[in-house]
């Protein structure tokens, strides 16, 4: 890849987003279905959702390089993001205006690009499937959201939907063995491994968490990874459920989660997720089980409406002491 000034201090991210259909690392299905839609003029009004990170922008503005030439690029493809406002004014406004005009110099149909569509209200996408209908000739719609949910049904059912899945390991390794290798990065296995479990497959936190902590430490090793996140370590993990499962004492199990959070800067929330598969591979009674994933869920979803962390550690350490008399009564 060669260097130029525009790319050198662009973020990673950026810099190696795959600009054409090919360079995609994954949705072959989905890839063809739309190259071929492109190469019969048959393009649809198309609704793409998934969660982040897993190439939905990436994949219309790949689209756009190949549907019109460079120049045209203003002309025929509006671009509407979160950072705009999509309410109805700019329905009635801004996209009706650019939908009615005719193009003269161009060949082919314009497109509209609605990115992160679930922040639409309900007036502007009614409003917009009047628009979507009257201007099929013109225009196209390709509206980009995380949750289908939140799109109303009438609009759905206007466009021919691609659901972008999270992104397997398999399919983020080699991008990201390509990037190590673009930028002279040391990285070590365990390090790529923690970057990929702690995507989730979203190939932008990949890449985000990679740049930070090559920046952070030189060195992409699986400690560097978690501690410039302030994700809790494995052997973090192994420390706590050790005193939740066998200290003996409440107090001093809450003293030393505490003091282990406030060492390592560690969020009750992620703690709690660690634990949650901690739990899963622990051979326990069913209904004991039960118990604590109930119960993990109930203290997560105080966390998550802004409850202090505080009596939420105090509810988790009661559990696991709850939860061994289960254990031997079950027993």
């Amino acid at each position: 890849m060669v260097m130029d000034k525009k790319t050198k201090n662009l973020p990673w991210v950026e810099k190696y987003r795959p600009s054409t259909l090919d360079e995609l690392i994954s949705h072959e299905e989905i890839i063809s279905t739309i190259t071929k839609f492109i190469d019969e003029g048959q393009l649809p009004h198309l609704l793409f959702y998934g969660p982040p990170g897993t190439g939905k922008t990436t994949t219309i503005l790949a689209c756009i390089r190949k549907l019109y030439n460079p120049g045209e690029f203003n002309s025929m493809v509006l671009q509407l993001n979160a950072s705009d406002d999509r309410g109805i004014n700019i329905v009635r406004g801004q996209i009706l205006t650019f939908a009615s005009n005719k193009t003269i110099f161009s060949g082919g149909v314009k497109l509209i690009i609605l990115d992160e569509a679930d922040a639409m209200t309900n007036d502007a996408q009614n409003a917009l499937r009047r628009i979507i209908e009257k201007y099929t000739d013109n225009v196209r719609f390709c509206i980009i959201c995380n949750y289908l949910s939140k799109i109303i049904p009438a609009l759905q059912s206007r466009c021919t939907r691609f659901r972008f899945a999270p992104l397997h390991a398999k399919q983020i390794l080699p991008r990201l063995d390509y990037v190590i290798r673009e930028e002279n990065v040391s990285a070590t296995e365990d390090g790529k491994q923690a970057l990929m479990t702690l995507s989730g497959g979203d190939m932008r936190k990949v890449l985000n968490v990679l740049q930070s902590t090559w920046m952070a430490f030189k060195s992409v090793t699986e400690e560097n990874v978690y501690t410039c996140v302030g994700h809790p370590q494995k052997e973090d993990i192994k420390h706590i459920t050790t005193w939740l499962l066998n200290e003996p004492d409440f107090a001093d199990t809450v003293r030393n989660i505490q003091n282990l959070k406030t060492l390592k800067g560690l969020a009750l929330q992620d703690i709690i997720t660690e634990i949650h598969g901690y739990v899963h591979r622990m051979e326990l009674p069913p209904r004991v089980l039960c118990v604590i994933l109930i119960k993990l869920a109930e203290i997560e979803e105080r966390l998550a409406i802004g409850c202090n962390e505080n009596p939420q550690l105090s509810a988790l350490v009661s559990l696991f002491h709850t939860t061994r008399d289960l254990v031997t009564i079950e027993g």
